[in-house]
């Protein structure tokens, strides 16, 4: 007995515990879709990612534009000579040719390209336009992850809302099971027709139960997503539903995607370089001119025997010409290659600008649908509850069985769950447009 004492304590102070945690306080958070894309843009860990790509692209710009700049470079030395040995061809008679021993260097040579073909301002294109790239595939990435949340939340309304429905049916369940008991005391009713009933009740109990854990799955990976404390409540604007503008027609979101689709702006872009790349590559086939200046000062001299111990200074300003003549015969190839991939993009862009109008298409017609089914399922749900209420008055009047009541409580518990779900779809399927229209 003192054993099950000892064990059976430490147990209940555990629970104890355990149910202190779980009740603790935690914050609410009430938001709107604006407010929680807000909170994103500053706190998801995937934008900011993106954002500091967009950053570093441009720092790559402002490096490929160091090309229009002047090479400088200057070198300083000093150095300990040895004496020199000078011999006949045939290493004889040889003498030993005294150097100073201590030795010095001091360069500085300046060039600057003057003439590339445009090799140096297409390259910098190149950049800029991958820059241009960094920022689209940001703000891709933003609106993939506004949908992403979107629709997690549009899920929080519809769970909110149907643990609404289940309360409601849950009082009602209760008072007709009171109702029950009192017409089995009344010799009215029978035991079996309550437990059926609470069966009934308990399945809808569990049912909510479901939900309750369903909205705290979502609610742990919303949190996440928005960076807020793990211990934090995200709670959906009851106003959701209905508060956007009326349906616009298929040739407005036609327009909105081909004109904010961050893929068919990628993809155009992706053209872009390619054609910029072909012009790098047909500048190869051109000679690079720069303008060229130096300054030496070096000791000794030991172009003269004895060497002297002198400093000798010289310099010169010109003009330079190089040229790689074997881009004569490897060029071809590359342009190509150049040349393909170029077509490639274009096909490619073509290939995305296809896919988002048949993607908007078929998100226009699931639009419009939505909101024939939502007409359906209100209709259902009068008709369910009509039909509930006349099962009501006929059971409570013994003109109906039990399994009639059960079967009209369902069906009209299931045609409210309907609505809410017809209504939820209604905005998914508005903000899917959005997002394949790159307007999200």
């Amino acid at each position: 007995m003192r054993i099950q004492f000892f064990l059976i304590v430490p147990f209940w102070a555990a629970l104890c515990s355990y149910r202190g945690y779980a009740q603790t306080p935690r914050k609410e958070y009430r938001l709107t879709v604006r407010e929680m894309f807000a909170m994103a843009d500053s706190n998801n860990r995937s934008i900011r990612v993106h954002r500091r790509a967009v950053e570093q692209s441009i720092e790559e710009v402002k490096v490929a534009k160091n090309a229009y700049l002047p090479s400088i470079d200057v070198s300083v030395s000093v150095s300990y000579n040895g004496n020199g040995i000078i011999t006949d061809r045939d290493f004889s008679n040889s003498f030993v040719a005294e150097i100073p021993p201590f030795g010095n260097n001091l360069a500085l040579e300046v060039s600057q390209v003057i003439f590339a073909s445009g090799a140096i301002k297409n390259g910098v294109k190149i950049s800029e336009l991958q820059s241009q790239l960094a920022v689209l595939q940001a703000e891709g990435n933003r609106q993939e992850v506004r949908f992403l949340l979107v629709g997690n939340y549009l899920e929080l309304c519809r769970l909110d809302n149907q643990i609404k429905v289940f309360d409601s049916n849950i009082a009602q369940t209760e008072k007709v099971l009171e109702d029950m008991h009192s017409r089995f005391e009344q010799g009215t009713a029978i035991s079996n027709d309550i437990t059926r009933y609470e069966l009934l009740l308990q399945n809808i109990r569990y049912r909510r139960i479901q939900l309750q854990n369903s909205i705290l799955i979502l609610n742990n990976q919303m949190v996440r997503a928005l960076g807020l404390p793990l211990d934090a409540i995200i709670l959906p604007d009851g106003d959701i539903i209905g508060f956007h503008s009326a349906l616009q027609a298929n040739e407005y979101w036609q327009s909105a995607a081909q004109n904010s689709s961050f893929a068919l702006k990628s993809a155009q872009t992706g053209v872009k370089i390619r054609e910029y790349a072909e012009r790098v590559t047909r500048a190869e086939r051109w000679p690079q001119i720069a303008f060229t200046a130096a300054d030496y000062l070096n000791g000794p001299v030991t172009i003269e025997i004895p060497a002297l111990d002198k400093n000798f200074n010289y310099w010169f300003v010109g003009l330079g010409i190089r040229y790689n003549f074997g881009n004569l015969y490897k060029s071809n190839k590359k342009l190509r290659v150049d040349w393909l991939a170029t077509r490639h993009a274009q096909e490619q862009k073509a290939l995305v600008q296809e896919q988002i109008e048949t993607a908007v298409d078929a998100a226009y017609i699931r639009y419009n649908e939505a909101y024939s089914l939502l007409e359906t399922k209100r209709k259902s749900l009068d008709l369910a509850t009509r039909n509930y209420d006349v099962v009501s008055y006929r059971y409570e009047n013994d003109l109906a069985l039990i399994t009639d009541l059960l079967d009209a409580s369902s069906q009209k518990l299931d045609a409210q769950l309907q609505v809410i779900n017809a209504q939820i779809n209604i905005e998914y399927n508005y903000y899917k447009l959005k997002h394949i229209s790159g307007t999200l």
